[in-house]
């Protein structure tokens, strides 16, 4: 080996069932953005990003209102 770690295929989730997972997530949160408190256009966003190989799992995901989502992802969160 190269002394690199080898990169493991992520699994993704039939539509139904990451459709399931998000509304476990969203309900664990209380229906609400865990940043600023919203109500609406919530959004389920994973701490640990798939590109930097994060899972589905149910402790990686948040949910975050559209607003919020998008700062993260700016970085400006």
């Amino acid at each position: 080996m190269n002394g690199l770690a080898e990169k493991s295929s992520r699994l993704r989730l039939a539509r139904e069932g990451y459709e399931n997972l998000r509304q476990q997530v969203l309900r664990r949160d209380g229906w609400r953005c865990q940043s600023c408190g919203a109500l609406s256009n919530l959004e389920v966003h994973h701490r640990q990003l798939r590109s930097q190989c994060g899972d589905n799992s149910e402790q990686n995901l948040l949910t975050l209102c559209t607003a919020c989502h998008a700062m993260v992802h700016r970085g400006t969160a």
